[in-house]
């Protein structure tokens, strides 16, 4: 009882450190997204006390993210080749649908299995993607999908070296609806095939130290710089993160951040208002991770506070 008290109160902190992280003009406040998982429930990962592929846990997660400002999920997504991670995201954007005010997209994890034949398996993940969730016409209702200027948003979270990436653009541009492409980090040699880029948890050139001392912060702040100096006129995707911790995971390497009683969180929420402001506001904010407490990033079940470890809903009463 004493933990599920300190979660909540945890949650009610991070409402209010999203809040003052806004600019002072909330008009000109970046959409807010967090990156979700949606793997739980299948036998390689941990147990967290729910199935993602279920409806009514899902809805709760939307109404929960909705009341701490958050505005969409970015969904992690393998494409068909992962059938229960694909079918988890239809079930999220079909609670999506059933709300005016709240977004998801996808965060595509590229198939480099084969990374000879990486290019055409993205360019078959991607049509899947349209065909089914984005385009006018999808097998699922697209009212939910997140757009941007207009466009639909696609994320790129890349993996191999092999991939053509002017050669996907090419692709996407013939669809009816053709997206916005956004790449996960700078990547100047693919400038030309995205729109823009997206921060992602990382501790930058200093590398992972042992203490957890290395939050990121010189990463984060080299994004900004970068993205104003050098590609201002690309779409920037900011990032927030409350922590890191991989101990959990099946594919952990010991890699830590120091949530630092929570200020790790708070630091990076208001790290971009140093970069952006009322003349040049940050399109969006995406908090990493709302789910993922393989890697320590969650604040579904509120961010560490001191002497409050992070604990998935299962170790939570269920919250």
């Amino acid at each position: 009882m004493t933990v599920l008290s300190c979660a909540c109160a945890a949650k009610r902190d991070f409402h209010q450190s999203l809040a003052q992280s806004h600019i002072e003009n909330p008009d000109q406040a970046p959409m807010v997204v967090a990156a979700y998982q949606p793997w739980f429930g299948r036998p390689n990962h941990i147990n967290v006390g729910y199935n993602s592929q279920d409806p009514q846990r899902v809805q709760r997660q939307l109404v929960e993210a909705r009341n701490l400002g958050i505005q969409g999920f970015v969904i992690n997504w393998y494409g068909p080749r992962h059938p229960f991670e694909d079918k988890a995201y239809t079930v999220v954007q079909q609670a999506a649908n059933q709300s005016q005010d709240f977004k998801v997209a996808i965060m595509y994890d590229e198939d480099d299995s084969d990374p000879g034949d990486s290019t055409d398996a993205v360019l078959v993940d991607l049509q899947y993607a349209y065909d089914r969730y984005i385009s006018s016409h999808a097998q699922i209702t697209n009212t939910s999908y997140m757009r941007i200027n207009g466009k639909p948003v696609i994320f790129i979270f890349p993996k191999g070296p092999k991939t053509d990436w002017m050669k996907v653009r090419q692709a996407v541009q013939s669809w009816e609806d053709p997206p916005l492409l956004i790449m996960k980090d700078i990547n100047e040699k693919w400038k030309d095939a995205f729109d823009g880029f997206y921060a992602w948890v990382q501790p930058g050139q200093r590398g992972w130290q042992p203490d957890g001392s290395n939050w990121g912060r010189d990463y984060l702040e080299n994004f900004y710089i970068r993205m104003n100096n050098e590609f201002p006129n690309k779409l920037a995707v900011g990032a927030a993160w409350p922590g890191f911790n991989d101990t959990r995971a099946s594919w952990s390497r010991n890699r830590k951040m120091d949530a630092k009683c929570g200020k790790t969180f708070e630091e990076a929420l208001r790290t971009f208002r140093r970069y952006h402001d009322s003349k040049n506001p940050l399109p969006v904010l995406m908090i990493e991770t709302w789910n993922d407490y393989e890697e320590g990033t969650a604040i579904e079940a509120g961010y560490a506070t001191c002497g409050v470890k992070q604990l998935p809903p299962t170790m939570l009463g269920g919250q």
